[in-house]
């Protein structure tokens, strides 16, 4: 069974600020029964408190339940909850007004009357609050406020107060209702944005993983292009000269075969290195492409002076950490570190986005098992997972042979 902080750390940043969001409902909805319940038991004795919790407590229920599925809705998983809005509006709108009238006329005296006052006032609030989740257009919010706000008034005057105490009423009602429903808008334009910030951050990912593919589309086509033209040719040609008997026939399809030998090796050249990585120039592309992404990158170490060999398989490596950054976790920050020890070179790209992707890619994945292979031309080693603080880092270890290390220190 995981422990909390790791079903936590396993959320993505909107999931986390939807979850804060939906709890921080909860807990308000259940402020409601503390709030009138501390007045409730303060000033009546236990038998009148217990029975006046208990349509408070359905209240609660009701909006707890309301703000979930409003959430729900706002995120795309639910329809409107219609019925369960005007449901809601409903159950406050009548526990406000006998409230307020057993306040005014029920048995009781100043205490009883206390008590009633808040359970108008809180229900309102609250009520009005969390109906306001499943409502996107500002205008119906201020319809609902103000609504909210002149009713409240006009039953207050008509159950005999002045007019002067039900203006004030009507004040007090709009200006605490719209308190709360300006802070349940606000609460879901920021869930709002900081789910279309990722949607955005995972399309400049996508876009600079597929601008590395078109790269490789572009090398392919300039490799291939011009040598089958050639082949196209020279067979159309050995198939005439071979029609009329003529030995060049021969040569024609010789030729052939060196071409399409040729093409083979340029092909796989392009494809174990797009024409030899190089490391500086994949350290620099993984950098711009990780800010392109909203990813905070920082690369560190000298590369000169390295084997070429060696340069391609780190270069490789760099190439394969950043799609793994991108495509996995929920990375903020990324460093990449190419040191020098003594007879070997060591490249390190650290994030602080672990998450399970890349525990599964480190267990078998195919991306990772490649670069072991590359690295394994050069006599490298790969070490790859997560650290005890949750950053997940790769570390590519190359040894220099002597002559290597002469050429790197001269």
């Amino acid at each position: 069974m995981g422990s909390p902080g790791g079903w936590w750390g396993r959320k993505s940043t909107p999931a986390k600020v939807e979850t804060y969001t939906r709890w921080s409902f909860h807990f308000i909805a259940l402020s409601e029964p503390t709030v009138i319940g501390v007045t409730a038991f303060g000033h009546l004795d236990a038998r009148a408190g217990f029975l006046l919790m208990l349509p408070v407590a359905g209240h609660t229920a009701l909006a707890m339940v309301t703000a979930s599925r409003a959430l729900d809705w706002t995120c795309g998983r639910r329809p409107q909850p219609l019925r369960l809005l005007w449901t809601l509006g409903a159950a406050t709108a009548a526990l406000a007004v006998v409230a307020l009238t057993l306040a005014q006329h029920g048995p009781g005296g100043d205490d009883a009357s206390t008590v009633l006052g808040a359970v108008f006032g809180v229900t309102l609030c609250y009520g009005v609050g969390l109906m306001a989740l499943a409502m996107q257009d500002r205008r119906r919010v201020v319809w609902l406020v103000g609504g909210f706000g002149a009713g409240a008034g006009l039953v207050t005057w008509a159950l005999g107060m002045p007019a002067l105490a039900a203006l004030a009423t009507t004040a007090f009602v709009t200006a605490a209702t719209g308190f709360f429903a300006a802070t349940s808008g606000f609460s879901i334009w920021l869930l709002k944005a900081v789910y279309a910030l990722d949607e955005a951050r995972e399309t400049r990912a996508r876009l600079a993983v597929a601008e590395e593919r078109l790269r490789f589309g572009r090398d392919l086509h300039d490799v291939m292009g011009r040598n089958l033209a050639v082949i196209a040719l020279k067979s159309e040609l050995a198939v005439q000269l071979a029609r009329r008997e003529r030995p060049e026939a021969v040569e024609q399809m010789i030729e052939v075969q060196r071409i399409a030998q040729e093409s083979q090796r340029e092909v796989r050249d392009v494809v174990r290195g797009y024409r030899r990585a190089d490391l500086e120039a994949e350290l620099s592309g993984a950098r711009g492409v990780l800010r392109a992404a909203g990813i905070d990158c920082e690369v560190s170490g000298e590369t000169e002076g390295l084997p070429a060999e060696v340069q391609s398989a780190l270069g490789w490596v760099v190439r394969e950490a950043t799609t793994n950054v991108l495509r996995h976790g929920d990375a903020k920050k990324c460093t990449v570190t190419v040191r020098r020890p003594e007879g070997r070179v060591v490249l390190t790209v650290r994030n602080d986005g672990a998450a399970a992707p890349h525990g599964s890619a480190r267990r078998g994945g195919t991306g990772l098992a490649g670069l072991r292979e590359r690295l394994s031309a050069v006599d490298g080693t790969l070490d790859a997972g997560e650290t005890g603080d949750g950053d997940f880092t790769l570390v590519a270890e190359v040894p220099l042979t002597a002559r290597a290390v002469l050429e790197v220190a001269s």
